[in-house]
């Protein structure tokens, strides 16, 4: 009988993690006519405050109503068509096969999931959103001329934390309540400790705390050539495992780094399952 592969999860945060900047700021707030980003997050924090919204709510508001001001009637299409202007970090283009190509060598298989409080639409629209297994973003309600009027999803950096058991438990239909249902570990397409998280700051702290205390990695990355004051407190404060230069290029520390954890989760996984049979054995459920 052939033996089952591990399945190990790569999962991303998006702005700052693959891209070094938040995904609006490369096309959709300068075609507003705005010249500081800032001008724009800044109004949305003052609307999240003034009327006690989500800080996600207010941003997906406030970019429905500049384009509305400037005679724009978003569409999906339009969503999509900014993510084409969206800049990635050096390697990030090429990082996704190397790492397949890693792991298949050793007999594991990777899969890659986003889980992002950016929008999902402009995510769509990279060029590298065929290689996620799922985005997990969120994403806005289309009226009947396909026009956007309402958030869908709205995920906050609490909300984030549902899509590790959905990946973990192969539930990736967010309205499938069954997720909540009991399953035991062994039962999990792809157990916590078979994780890997990659965040930029202190919104991915609740996925990077709940990966690392249930076996997994976390790894904050910051940009290149840029103070690591967040990825130190981090560090410092036990809620990730690893730091890196966001440099997904081909012999970097972060590949190394990635490379490493594979080959331990696979040694690894061989172990829990050998401490399965033993339990089985214990049991008296199986002879030999």
């Amino acid at each position: 009988m052939q033996k089952k592969k591990p399945i190990i999860a790569l999962m991303y945060d998006f702005d700052r993690t693959l891209s070094p900047k938040d995904m609006q700021e490369f096309s959709f707030i300068p075609d507003l006519g705005i010249q500081d980003p800032d001008t724009f997050w800044d109004e949305a924090d003052k609307l999240a405050k003034d009327h006690k919204m989500s800080g996600i709510n207010a941003y997906m508001y406030l970019m429905l109503t500049k384009a509305c001001e400037k005679d724009i009637c978003m569409k999906y299409q339009n969503f999509v068509d900014l993510g084409k202007d969206v800049e990635l970090f050096s390697g990030v283009d090429t990082w996704f096969e190397r790492i397949n190509n890693f792991a298949e060598k050793k007999g594991a298989i990777v899969e890659h999931y986003i889980i992002s409080s950016g929008l999902k639409e402009i995510i769509q629209g990279t060029a590298i959103a065929h290689h996620f297994k799922e985005i997990f973003a969120s994403s806005y309600v289309y009226d009947t001329d396909g026009i956007a009027v309402w958030p869908a999803l709205c995920v906050d950096y609490t909300g984030k934390t549902q899509f590790l058991f959905r990946i973990s438990k192969g539930i990736l239909d967010i309205n499938d309540s069954t997720v909540n249902d009991y399953m035991h570990d062994d039962e999990k397409r792809i157990p916590f400790h078979n994780m890997i998280y990659l965040g930029d700051g202190f919104s991915d702290i609740p996925c990077m705390k709940l990966v690392t205390e249930n076996g997994g990695k976390s790894i904050v990355v910051y940009k290149p050539d840029t103070n690591m004051d967040t990825a130190k407190e981090l560090i410092n404060d036990n809620r990730a495992d690893f730091m890196s230069s966001a440099d997904y290029s081909k012999g970097t520390r972060l590949e190394t780094l990635v490379h490493n954890i594979i080959d331990s989760m696979i040694a690894s996984d061989k172990l829990y399952k050998a401490h399965d049979v033993s339990v089985k054995r214990a049991s008296d459920k199986v002879e030999n």
